[in-house]
């Protein structure tokens, strides 16, 4: 292909959509019926796209750059991925996971564990605003707990998910809430507020479904002496202490007074690293071997063995790669204006307040398909439709909650999007199986569709509001050029 500059032409919407539409049925085909990775599907929509972009004037060397801004946006993804790896691996090794579900099999039922670990991934997330840092500690006890009682790996990963995504939708704390409102110029607090209306009523909900799945597990229907015989192996392979939960806190603590979570989780790690010598009596060559390949265990048990066999750098290359491919597919269609061509086409329909918002959130799904990042699903549709919602005299805060209904909690169905292969690698279960238990993440945005078909809390700008979004225009438009600072996920 040609490197010297070229005459480029507008691409017209049936091109731009074309790697779309291809990358789409080679996924369906070689996910769904040969049952293999979404890898290869990525990596034929990024030629389908380089060929587009090749054909409308853009020459070899501009399009590796668009693929190389594409993975530098994810290059913070990629390493609280790997530094999650290292984590799973060192505080598996040190105790610390054994620890946690040991104690939580003793004061969680099995009735109750549903309920119960979303409620406390609800405020732990809620606390430090992070759903990442909250699947990686918390969430991967979880698991735990919930395996060792027979629960269902996706209920469980269901619940873990949902309590996780509504603490970091609501807290103030959280990058995604910070970028929703102040890309659309919406005061925190009012934004906040106005997610109560989506984010309550799907978490009362969540609440209702996972009391009722959670009574099929209740003590007389589940073998209470495979959860004591568990308990009891893991006393015996692991040096158990309430000391040992520290470490997660200490995490949790960290992030909580606004420390980054890179340094937190390295301050993790290192602890996880100590434990695994000095407290469980492991060697560094052991302790080493966990962070790099994962940790592992022989003790005749098999849901043990199975428990604590993970974690470490190596577990989380798939993850790793599946990111960076996604990530030169959606370079490609963002920074060649294939998406913008989408968009485009996408206003043309939008009629009334109700399509507006609903073709919103629509394309905060589109944009976490295709871009396969739930920060571009925020920066890009807010670019698009803020004109449209203060030229019908809607308030900013309808906009910032439907790219938070729409953007932030599906980022998680799509297979290859950073949020679902941080959750397959973290905690082990695929979008096929946790996808159904996501309740949260699945009702807010019916909620939010319904409630722009209905007109129910969806406000119109005040005065002052006017006044105010005319002020920050300008710097609006400087912070979304400026799509390749996106926060860390955290």
């Amino acid at each position: 292909m040609d490197t010297k500059t070229r005459e480029k032409k507008e691409i017209n919407f049936w091109m731009a959509i074309l790697p779309l539409i291809v990358m789409i049925g080679v996924m369906l085909v070689t996910v769904v019926w040969l049952k293999q990775g979404p890898h290869m599907p990525l990596i034929v929509g990024t030629s389908v796209a380089a060929l587009v972009a090749w054909k409308y004037g853009f020459n070899w060397k501009e399009i590796e750059e668009m693929m190389y801004k594409g993975i530098r946006l994810a290059l913070p993804a990629v390493i609280i991925i790997m530094l999650v790896g290292l984590t799973i691996g060192s505080w598996m090794g040190g105790g610390i996971v054994a620890t946690m579900i040991f104690y939580g099999l003793k004061l969680i039922t099995p009735a109750w564990f549903l309920v119960a670990i979303m409620i406390i991934c609800s405020i732990v997330s809620l606390a430090i605003g992070s759903s990442w840092s909250t699947m990686a500690t918390i969430g991967v006890a979880g698991m735990g707990i919930g395996l060792s009682m027979g629960i269902p790996a996706g209920m469980v990963a269901g619940a873990v998910i949902s309590g996780a995504y509504f603490g970091d939708k609501m807290s103030p704390l959280s990058d995604t809430t910070n970028l929703a409102s102040g890309l659309t110029g919406t005061d925190l607090f009012d934004h906040i507020k106005h997610m109560l209306y989506t984010t309550i009523p799907a978490l009362i909900i969540a609440f209702g479904v996972f009391t009722v799945l959670g009574r099929r597990f209740a003590s007389s229907n589940i073998d209470l002496d495979k959860i004591a015989q568990t308990s009891k192996v893991m006393s015996e392979s692991f040096l158990i202490s309430p000391w040992l939960l520290l470490v997660p806190l200490a995490v949790i603590v960290m992030v909580a007074m606004k420390i980054p979570a890179v340094p937190a989780l390295i301050v993790g790690i290192v602890m996880g690293f100590l434990s695994q010598i000095f407290i469980q009596g492991g060697t560094v060559t052991g302790a080493l071997s966990a962070l790099q390949e994962g940790f592992s265990i022989q003790t005749g048990n098999t849901l043990v063995d199975n428990l604590f066999d993970g974690g470490g750098l190596d577990s989380m290359m798939y993850t790793v790669s599946m990111t960076i491919v996604a990530m030169t597919f959606g370079g490609i269609l963002e920074y060649s204006g294939m998406l913008k061509a989408i968009m485009d086409q996408l206003m043309k329909v939008v009629k009334s307040t109700s399509s507006l918002i609903i073709s919103t959130i629509g394309a905060c799904i589109m944009t976490n398909a295709t871009c396969a990042e739930q920060y571009i699903s925020i920066v890009v549709p807010s670019r698009m439709f803020s004109k449209a919602y203060k030229d019908k005299g809607l308030s900013s805060k309808n906009l910032s909650r439907a790219l938070e209904d729409g953007g932030t909690l599906t980022s998680v169905f799509i297979p290859w999007n950073t949020c679902g292969v941080f959750i397959l690698g973290t905690l082990g279960v695929g979008v096929t199986e946790y996808g159904p238990y996501a309740i949260i993440n699945l009702v807010v945005p019916i909620l939010s569709i319904i409630y722009a078909l209905t007109g129910f809390s969806i406000v119109k700008m005040t005065e002052e509001e006017k006044v105010r979004m005319q002020e920050k225009e300008a710097l609006l438009d400087h912070s979304s050029e400026e799509n390749e600072q996106l926060p860390v996920h955290s």
